[in-house]
């Protein structure tokens, strides 16, 4: 079964990418589209049986792969709890996100392409998670890295498409080195590269000491550290995370899966699989702590400024990782698998609800220019409503809660229970909450309430009229909502209206609604309850039990925090863009620099073009111009070309075909001989 589960997208993938000439593109998007699903068929089960605590861990072994001196492990793969939580997260969300496309791609000439790479995705990502030793899952973590820049830069036409996919690839490859180096050293330490063995000797290494850039280092620290800096670049955490925004110039089902299910969830996955190596390395934890606690902060404040639709729900996506980052930080690496589970859905379905949106407003993406939408496109707007109430984390403690809701709360009260650094994380997290529904609202209120404000958008304007205006750049300053607002429904609305999106757009946006209302509320107990929990988990991940007792212990105020957060945030939202829309003008005419500052995304694009991007155009102009062409060039090829060259110009001046001259050539051959004669004989 399982292994049916793993090949059957890559089988889908060379069948569509390969034969796509000879089956055509109907037949590449079924058999793409059917392999998903019967993947996901197969999934459901193994994940529910483990839930009903009947099922064990197993290995199921593919393959002989690698024997080298001491280094020798087999394809294998593993299934057990993590394992079955990300198989149903993964081709689940991937089979949604194949069936959305068949209408939203349903205009691109190269779907069978689009379809292939989508079912590469998702085998990349099984492979990691199926991975039963660290080559096996580095060969999946590069693989997705592989399909994430195949996806992002798939209309390969657009400039920013290809600029997006190249940032991509090369920031994951800074946090790829880490990783590599963080499984050399695994292997030198521990002299295996099989996760189970390495798992089990762990604490034994606790307070040794390794060789490192020439010094002395805890062992466990250093290795967890750079196992992390693979796992900030996946996932985008704070000095990696820069890829993440630019990923938006994909197609949107290919956002939907990679800040789903796929690449973004990969480095949280790695850190709970490892989960006995980080406890045995205590610095290394607070640093995830600290770091997915910045990631989370950041994150929402930038969050709240972006106009473009895909754009926040992007900047969402990296500070919920951060939330989960920190749970694991904390020794809460049940919640961090709860938080990854449910955000799965809800934020699937936001991105498949924004496609849908701007499916409707004919690929327009600025929010300013959307407006009253809900009478047009309902169906759209109760999944994105659905969605919202999940990553907001309404609910009512003992009641009944949305997804995020009960994971994300989770998250919170176990930091709180961590005390130490998790008291901080806790505090950051909640303050986050508060952004995440102001952003969140803010999104829906522009988006779906109000008036319409579709007459200053070039698209429609260009749908309706076939004539083309200039664009408002996206670096508009803040007070451009209300002049969009003063658009409101003139000329150029009245022709084109909104239309909500085909069956196949909707039928996921339906099953992911389910997802985000429910997930939460069903599955929160063999999560993150200690009386559930370690029999659930069965110790694929190190489940902290004392832990887990002291969070759902938490003072009750704690625990309302949370909640506090999220409708502060809904009021301020619904404040400043449904009862006084002039209210975000004059806060950006008050704090222009605040705003600028979270609007640039902290300068930090700017910052690392300073630091390194201008630096190695530098270097590599100077080896360009004077290492290749002004040295190498210059004395090698082109130099030996020049010496040809030369030598050639005289020959043809002697070679005159004139009778005399080859006499007179000849005479002076025979006075030389007869004078070198009459030296050396005389």
């Amino acid at each position: 079964m399982i292994q049916a589960i793993v090949f059957l997208p890559l089988l889908a993938a060379l069948v569509a990418g390969l034969g796509q000439r000879v089956i055509g593109t109907f037949a590449s998007k079924i058999v793409t589209t059917g392999a998903l699903f019967a993947s996901c068929a197969l999934s459901w089960p193994i994940f529910l049986s483990f839930l009903g605590g009947h099922a064990e861990p197993s290995v199921t072994p593919v393959l002989h792969w690698v024997s080298s001196g001491a280094m020798q492990f087999n394809w294998e793969l593993r299934v057990d709890t993590l394992t079955a939580v990300m198989l149903v997260v993964v081709t689940t969300v991937s089979a949604l996100v194949h069936l959305y496309s068949w209408g939203y791609m349903e205009e691109d000439p190269d779907q069978p392409r689009f379809f292939a790479y989508l079912s590469l995705f998702t085998f990349a990502m099984l492979m990691l998670v199926t991975a039963n030793n660290l080559v096996q899952m580095f060969f999946g973590w590069e693989g997705v890295g592989l399909a994430s820049y195949l996806l992002i830069g798939f209309w390969y036409k657009k400039p920013s498409a290809n600029a997006a996919a190249i940032k991509a690839f090369v920031v994951n490859r800074v946090g790829d080195l880490g990783f590599m180096l963080g499984i050399f050293g695994t292997f030198l330490v521990f002299n295996t590269v099989s996760i189970p063995e390495i798992l089990a000797a762990a604490p034994g290494m606790a307070g040794s000491t390794i060789g490192f850039l020439g010094m002395r280092l805890d062992t466990m620290t250093v290795l967890c550290l750079l196992l992390f800096v693979g796992a900030m670049g996946k996932s985008a955490q704070l000095g990696l995370h820069t890829w993440l925004p630019d990923a938006m110039e994909g197609p949107t089902p290919v956002s939907a899966l990679i800040h789903a299910a796929t690449m973004v969830t990969a480095g949280v996955f790695m850190v709970c699989r490892l989960s006995p190596m980080f406890e045995a390395a205590p610095i290394a934890l607070g640093v995830v702590t600290f770091v997915g606690a910045a990631t989370c902060f950041f994150a929402a404040t930038v969050g709240t400024t972006q106009w473009d639709i895909k754009r926040v729900i992007a900047y969402s996506t990296c500070s919920q990782l951060g939330y989960m980052f920190f749970a694991a930080g904390v020794g809460a690496y049940g919640a961090a698998m709860f938080h990854l589970f449910t955000h799965a859905f809800f934020k699937a379905l936001l991105f498949l609800g924004a496609g849908s949106v701007i499916h409707a407003m004919h690929h327009e993406q600025d929010m300013r220019y959307y407006g009253a939408l809900r009478k047009h496109i309902p169906l759209t707007y109760w999944a994105m409503m659905a969605g919202t109430l999940a990553i907001t984390g309404v609910g009512i403690a003992g009641v009944f809660g949305f997804a995020g809701f009960y994971s994300k709360d989770g998250i919170l009260e176990a930091a709180y229970a961590a005390g130490g650094g998790g008291r901080i994380a806790f505090w950051v997290g909640t303050f986050a909450a508060l952004l995440t529904s102001f952003y969140s609202w803010r999104l829906v209120f522009l988006t779906f309430f109000g008036k319409p404000r579709w007459a200053a958008s070039e698209h429609i304007q260009h749908a309706v009229h076939g004539d083309h205006h200039d664009h408002p750049a996206d670096e508009h300053s803040g007070d451009d909502v209300h002049h969009a607002h003063a658009a409101d429904a003139h000329e150029g609305t009245a022709g084109y209206h909104p239309h909500e999106s085909p069956i196949s757009m909707l039928i996921p946006l339906g099953v992911l609604s389910l997802g985000a209302v429910l997930a939460g509320f069903l599955f929160n107990h063999p999560f993150i309850y200690p009386e559930e929990g370690a029999a659930f988990w069965k110790g694929s991940i190190f489940f902290n039990e004392h832990l887990m007792h002291a969070a759902h212990e938490v003072p009750t105020l704690i625990k309302w925090m949370p909640f506090t957060a999220m409708a502060i945030g809904l009021v301020i939202a619904w404040n400043s863009y449904i009862r006084n829309t002039a209210l975000p003008a004059r806060f950006v005419a008050q704090f222009g620099l605040l705003y600028k500052f979270l609007f640039n995304k902290w300068y930090f694009d700017e910052l690392f073009n300073i630091l390194f991007v201008k630096p190695a155009f530098a270097i590599g102009r100077f080896f360009w111009k004077r290492g290749d062409e002004g040295t190498i060039d210059r004395f090698g090829p082109d130099g030996a070309a020049a010496l040809v060259q030369g030598g050639t110009r005289l020959a043809v001046r002697l070679q005159s075909g004139y009778v005399y001259g080859y006499a007179f050539v000849m005479l002076l051959g025979l006075v030389g001989l007869a004078s070198w004669a009459m030296v050396r004989f005389l």
